[in-house]
C-alpha cells in the first residue's frame, strides 16, 4: 500500500510533506516524491491519505497498484 506523486503534475508547493505521518514524502529533484516502502496511505491515522486531501492538483498523488 502506497501512493506516488506524479512528477509532471507536481508543482512543488510542499503542502503534502508536513502532513505525512510517516515522513514518507521528501524533496526530490526540485519536486516531491514518496518512499513507497514506508508509506502506509495513512492507515490507522486517517480515513484517506492526508497528502491527497491537501494536494491542490487533481491526480497529482495517486495510489500505486
Amino acid at each position: 500500500m502506497a501512493v506516488k506523486i506524479v512528477a509532471d503534475i507536481c508543482t512543488a508547493c510542499a503542502d503534502c510533506e508536513p502532513v505525512c505521518p510517516t515522513n514518507s514524502i521528501y524533496p526530490h529533484k526540485g519536486l516531491f516524491a514518496v518512499k513507497e516502502d514506508t508509506c502506509t496511505e495513512c492507515e490507522g491515522e486517517s480515513d484517506s491519505p492526508k497528502c491527497i486531501e491537501v494536494c491542490m492538483e487533481d491526480d497529482c498523488i495517486v495510489f500505486v497498484d
